[in-house]
């Protein structure tokens, strides 16, 4: 499973619990997979590896956010991995803008380990690749 680890301040100490499904927002208009291919390539680097796609569904965040997730079984090389931008104030309240990636790490991991390092928001996600969407 591809995860990342998100950049910032806010993530930098956190580790298990702390990665994600490469991800990003969509407007309701915008195709879900459109866009999951927009945001794959701003936050890796790389378009979206060719293989068979597969439709994982989606789950309601306890954020609220929904998530539209796919499932793509190719390889794909981390080594030129690099990911967009965002900024932030930090330290909060020193009025310094500061520029972190969206991802600071990408990783390969096996399905258990995985789990453990994944939001668990996400983790719905790795049982419907195992077991297909619901």
């Amino acid at each position: 499973m591809l995860l990342g680890h998100p950049g910032g301040p806010f993530w930098a100490r956190k580790d298990d619990g702390a990665w994600s499904i490469p991800k990003g927002e969509y407007s309701p208009d915008e195709d879900p997979w459109t866009a999951a291919r927009r945001e794959f390539a701003e936050e890796l680097g790389c378009p979206v590896p060719d293989g068979p796609r597969t439709d994982l569904g989606s789950v309601r965040q306890p954020g609220g956010k929904v998530l539209t997730v796919f499932a793509v079984d190719a390889d794909l090389d981390l080594a030129g991995f690099r990911s967009n931008t965002f900024t932030v104030e930090w330290p909060r309240g020193s009025g310094r803008i500061r520029e972190f990636p969206e991802l600071d790490r990408v990783a390969w991991f096996p399905m258990a380990a995985a789990r453990v390092k994944m939001l668990a928001g996400h983790r719905v996600f790795l049982e419907r690749l195992s077991c297909g969407p619901s």
